[in-house]
């Protein structure tokens, strides 16, 4: 018999540890190739984890809730044949034991501040060197200012912040005061419900996101009259065609992907003083669960896809969305996000920015209303379907021009569809 040790798979490249959630199997059971045997749960998305081997779970490492690095073995599976594998933790430490371990990285890695500019307000530089162990060590801008310099024009050297590190860890620490909610009374007639642990990530984003983004918004209304027209005569016979339910979601993304193409500097991240200028068009499509939350699959290099792949990748990561059989890949790098407020219908929204995106595209309900219609004849009343559009965008690095210029090219992308094109 032979012990194979199952390891938590990696998960993307941001994912860095999982909580185990449940686990589908006990010890004794046996296990099948491909078969799942934990649940586990990641800040973006939750997923299984399956058996690569045939045999028995003879013992399990973690238990349910426990947070477990990428890599970490967590469960052992006897096989037939072959010699036995010696199962051993890197560190040397009980699961338990690395599991605390991984809480207090946890916990430090929430405490680091934001990135440190390499001039103060008051005009003082700061080396890479320093603004590294600065950064590492969670020490402010407002504490680098008050330490002096024994370099050249009085900079802070290497020796004065690491004097001033030790100093610190020294010296009793001073807790800074959060502010505190407001306090909720609750009488016998309420009800009290515990939030979920994806609504406390969301809600935790959504705040950390406008903290970070001076955000603003452009609207704008467009004519889809064309679009609608199109998409009714051709539906039948593009499900004939290709088996996918033709929806307006792909014919709006396909424009964005083409619009962010026109206008790059959209498609930009912010790190500190510098802007990351990305170079794959990856659109997040902001999907609802069965709980009601919402995750943001990516359509990865979505400027690079017809309509037919545009389609085909929509209808499935909103289907694996509503499943929960997203995986960890599916949410990962996207570069600008879309949400569709008008499903629910609401006319407009103004959504919050996708950190660390810097922009973010509502698309509201499409309505018939009487519009004006010009002619060479003159301008009369008539019946058009219409939306509007909300740019949420960073004005930190997006002016209004940029963030205005963006939704008009969309608008002229959008208004001027060819109703007698193929798909």
């Amino acid at each position: 018999m032979a012990r194979f040790e199952l390891k938590l798979p990696k998960m993307g490249e941001s994912v860095a540890e999982a909580t185990i959630t449940s686990w589908l199997k006990e010890v004794g059971d046996t296990i099948e190739l491909d078969e799942a045997i934990v649940e586990i749960a990641t800040d973006k998305v939750d997923s299984e984890v399956p058996s690569e081997v045939e045999g028995t779970l003879v013992e399990i490492l973690f238990e349910k809730d426990d947070v477990v690095a990428v890599g970490a073995t967590i469960a052992i599976i006897e096989t037939e044949g072959g010699e036995a594998i010696e199962v051993s933790n890197k560190s040397n430490e009980s699961p338990k034991e690395v599991v605390e371990i991984e809480k207090e990285v946890e916990a430090t890695i929430e405490q680091v501040v934001t990135p440190i500019a390499k001039t103060s307000e008051s005009g003082k530089f700061y080396s890479p060197l320093v603004r590294n162990i600065a950064q590492k060590e969670g020490v402010s801008m407002q504490e680098l200012e008050s330490i002096s310099g024994n370099g050249k024009d009085g900079r802070v050297t290497k020796d004065d912040i690491l004097s001033y590190i030790e100093n610190r860890s020294a010296a009793p620490q001073k807790v800074a005061e959060q502010p505190k909610a407001a306090p909720v009374s609750v009488n016998g007639e309420d009800e009290v419900i515990e939030m979920s642990r994806m609504g406390k990530l969301i809600a935790k984003h959504m705040v950390d996101s406008v903290q970070t983004s001076a955000h603003v918004q452009s609207f704008i209304e467009i004519d889809v009259t064309n679009i609608v027209k199109w998409r009714t005569k051709v539906k039948d016979a593009f499900f004939k065609r290709e088996g996918e339910k033709l929806t307006f979601t792909p014919i709006l993304m396909q424009a964005v992907a083409s619009t962010i193409k026109k206008y790059p500097m959209i498609n930009i991240a912010v790190d500190g003083d510098t802007i990351i200028k990305r170079k794959n068009i990856n659109l997040g499509m902001a999907a609802a669960l069965a709980d009601g939350n919402l995750i943001v699959p990516v359509i990865k290099n979505a400027d690079q896809l017809n309509l037919v792949g545009m389609t085909k990748a929509v209808n499935d990561l909103a289907g694996r969305a509503r499943a929960n059989q997203l995986k960890p890949d599916d949410i990962q790098g996207g570069t600008y996000t879309v949400t569709n407020v008008g499903s629910f219908g609401s006319v407009m929204g103004t959504p919050i920015i996708n950190q660390p995106q810097v922009a973010i595209l509502a698309l509201g309900a499409i309505r018939k209303v009487p519009a004006v219609i010009e002619t060479p004849d003159g301008d009369f009343i008539g019946i058009r379907q219409k939306m509007f559009v909300s740019h949420s965008y960073d004005h930190r690095v997006v002016n209004g021009a940029l963030g205005g210029m963006f939704i008009k090219m969309l608008k002229e992308t959008l208004e001027a569809w060819d109703i007698n094109q193929d798909f």
